[in-house]
């Protein structure tokens, strides 16, 4: 199972955007260029944004070209708006919906929380990372001591906003998936129209 494990603010250094909400990622002074005073005066060519687009979702969902480049299939053939489709299947990935929900502060440490076997969906373990949540599947903690953590976690992100298209009770920490996620659902902004032309 491949997986970035390299450093993670320069990936947002990198496309000039936060791919994590997490205050490192945030500030203003992490978000220069790359280098040392950060290269100024770089123009993208036409290619250049294309790819930079497609990067940072790519990013944003911690997945790998290999990968991505599946789920742009995927979404080409199914019916309905490239776009809007490629962004459904990236957020009912099971390591962005522990994300979504706070139980882990990062889609990093979320990967690991899944892979670790410590998530339950309908009372089965899944300790797959890209696994598709369906609506109605219900999801739950499986041990008390990830239990803990878990709170810890809801704590340390007290303007957390759960999307609506999943449920959550904190007091059993358990969460349902009760709609498709829609694109105004989705708190990362991208440009989606530059990611199919770039595959073209």
């Amino acid at each position: 199972m491949a997986n970035y494990t390299g450093p993670k603010v320069k990936l947002s250094r990198r496309v000039g955007v936060p791919i994590a909400d997490l205050p490192k990622h945030t500030t203003k002074r992490q978000l220069n260029p790359p280098g040392v005073h950060g290269f100024r005066g770089r123009r993208l060519r036409d290619y250049g944004v294309r790819l930079n687009e497609k990067q940072k979702l790519r990013y944003h969902y911690n997945v790998l070209e290999k990968q991505f480049r599946n789920y742009m299939d995927t979404a080409g053939r199914t019916k309905g708006n490239t776009g809007e489709v490629l962004m459904r299947l990236l957020e009912q990935r099971l390591d962005n919906v522990i994300r979504r929900l706070g139980w882990s502060r990062s889609i990093w440490s979320a990967r690991q929380t899944v892979v670790h076997g410590h998530i339950l969906i309908n009372g089965k373990k899944v300790d797959r990372p890209s696994y598709q949540v369906k609506v109605g599947d219900v999801i739950t903690v499986k041990k008390d001591k990830m239990k803990n953590i878990t709170r810890e976690n809801l704590e340390s992100l007290p303007g957390l906003e759960v999307p609506g298209w999943l449920t959550f009770d904190p007091s059993t920490l358990t969460a349902k998936i009760v709609a498709v996620p829609t694109s105004d659902q989705i708190p990362f902004d991208v440009n989606l129209n530059l990611i199919i032309e770039f595959y073209r």
